[in-house]
């Protein structure tokens, strides 16, 4: 099957708008991510490690009161596709004013939980953190940050579905780079927390400001006040999706915003913000792999309403072998360098014994192979298969980390994360879609995860070995490391691979893609 066949030429314009979306989103990532982690280590320099714990923490606490990633903006996008892709001004309209409400209550609703919180924050904190500023004071500069956000934040929702979201993005970056570059300067003037997070509010409400200027400016109608209110049985199957998605959401948080409560809570604000600096590497590579595979949602569902069961598959084990591909050799990576990387940054105090880095690898590496299975679960729209999985992820989360985190510490707490998962999500959800999706039985799904191990495994041997001839300062067997790594990873990567029908489909993207670029150039 050729990559040119899933693109048609009705389609083109999505194409390019989705090119212009992951172009935007990885040119300003990585703008980002380089400023911030010369930010990260301006902190880390002029401010103790405890401070380092404050700001996880109360990260981890208001994502989980965040809405914004329990599934509402999700409906939102969802339900303003086929009114945009219709040009019914009024239905946009009527959505908008809707949403405008909902998220002034939101944004009510999070003030409101977030303050009747802060009595328990010394419940969490139970060492006195050596910072000389509130507790109270700073969690509240915090929740106010989050809070007010959604009073701007769902005209976004309306340039995303409306497949502008480069404009979000661009903003987005180009606020946050300003931002990071005045939290350093004022970090090495005054070494100051509080000022620091108030750049940072001050960023958050100019981002909201100036993308809720564009949304009006591209459609000026969404401020009409008399927009008709939606029908009753819209806003019932508007509010009824919410509702799935919050569930399926809100139990993610147990599973994905309790790790540093927990640390917290068992280890102490120091080991948090210790534990935190390997954490940053790891969701900066999340993050910024993500901007790739986001942008293949809509091709992929696309592509599962036209072609029959056999070639879904098809395009299944290509994504699948992507994933490994791709997660396998950065998993290596945070494996072997991460601690490197730490003590160059930050400094040898603050690197953590060999065990974390594995286990945050192994985290990181089982996630990631489950983008294919989520990307397809979602597109065909296998909602109601395990629609609370995640809640018993989350449960046994907790429990297990409980447990473990009394013995095992910082390792049993991470572990107990991995443990959660391979006991719910890493095994049901690739049998809701290969039985219900694909129609095949999972063995066939199980061969292919444990060749993929023996390759990794194989793969994390020989770097171990080809280490042995590294030596010299730290930079030298940082670089030396990280050149190694990925030479060796993807080398037998392509040995294991080069020859399968997975690999075959990728020449032809590739092929495909040169030949358009090539076409354009003339």
């Amino acid at each position: 099957m050729k990559f040119h066949d899933l693109v048609t030429a009705k389609a083109k314009s999505r194409t390019e708008y989705s090119i212009l979306n992951i172009s935007t989103n990885l040119v300003g990532y990585a703008l980002n991510t380089i400023l911030g982690f010369v930010c990260r280590i301006v902190f880390v320099q002029c401010l103790s490690a405890d401070y380092l714990g404050v700001n996880g923490l109360f990260t981890n606490i208001l994502t989980m009161l965040s809405l914004a990633e329990l599934g509402v903006g999700g409906a939102i996008v969802y339900a303003l596709y086929k009114p945009l892709a219709e040009n019914d001004e009024e239905k946009i309209a009527s959505l908008m004013k809707l949403y405008s409400k909902a998220y002034r209550m939101i944004g009510l609703l999070i003030a409101a939980i977030g303050l009747a919180l802060m009595p328990f924050l010394k419940l969490i904190i139970r060492e006195q953190p050596n910072i000389s500023e509130s507790i109270y004071l700073l969690y509240a500069i915090n929740l106010f940050n989050t809070a007010s956000s959604y009073f701007f934040s769902y005209r976004s929702s309306l340039l995303i579905a409306a497949q502008r979201n480069y404009i979000v993005s661009g903003i987005s970056y180009a606020v946050a780079i300003v931002q990071s570059i005045l939290q350093m300067l004022f970090l090495l003037s005054f070494r100051n927390y509080i000022g620091y997070l108030l750049i940072q509010t001050a960023g958050t409400f100019l981002f909201n400001v100036i993308v809720s200027y564009m949304a009006v400016k591209q459609f000026p109608y969404i401020r009409k006040k008399n927009a008709s209110p939606l029908p009753k049985d819209e806003q019932r199957t508007l509010f009824a999706n919410i509702r799935d998605l919050m569930v399926y959401k809100v139990s993610g948080l147990l599973v994905n915003s309790t790790d540093n409560i927990l640390i917290t809570f068992f280890k102490g604000l120091a080991t948090t913000g210790v534990a935190s600096n390997y954490t940053l590497l790891v969701s900066t590579l999340n993050s910024l792999l993500a901007q790739v595979f986001n942008g293949l949602t809509a091709s992929i569902g696309n592509h599962n309403a036209s072609e029959p069961v056999e070639k879904r598959y098809q395009m299944f084990s290509f994504l699948n072998m992507m994933n490994f591909w791709i997660f396998g050799w950065a998993a290596l990576g945070i494996y072997f360098c991460s601690s490197d990387l730490v003590q160059l940054c930050f400094g040898e105090e603050y690197v953590l014994s060999n065990e974390i880095p594995f286990v945050m690898a192994l985290n990181f590496f089982t996630v990631g192979m489950m983008n294919a299975v989520w990307t397809y679960k979602h597109t065909l729209g296998l909602f109601h298969y395990g629609r609370f999985i995640q809640f018993f992820t989350g449960i046994l989360n907790i429990a297990f980390s409980a447990l473990l985190g009394t013995y095992w510490g910082l390792f049993g707490i991470l572990f107990a994360t991995f443990i959660a998962r391979l006991f719910t999500s890493l095994w049901y959800d690739p049998y809701a879609v290969f039985k219900y999706g694909f129609q095949k039985s999972l063995s066939i799904y199980a061969k292919k995860i444990a060749k993929y191990l023996v390759v990794l495994s194989v793969s994390a041997i020989l770097c171990r070995i080809s280490f042995l001839v590294v030596n010299g300062g730290i930079l030298v067997r940082t670089l030396l490391k990280m050149v190694l790594c990925s030479l060796v990873s993807n080398a037998v990567f392509w040995i294991a691979f080069h020859r399968s029908e997975e690999f075959s489909m990728l020449r032809d993207i590739l092929k495909s893609v040169i030949l358009k670029l090539s076409r354009k150039a003339k």
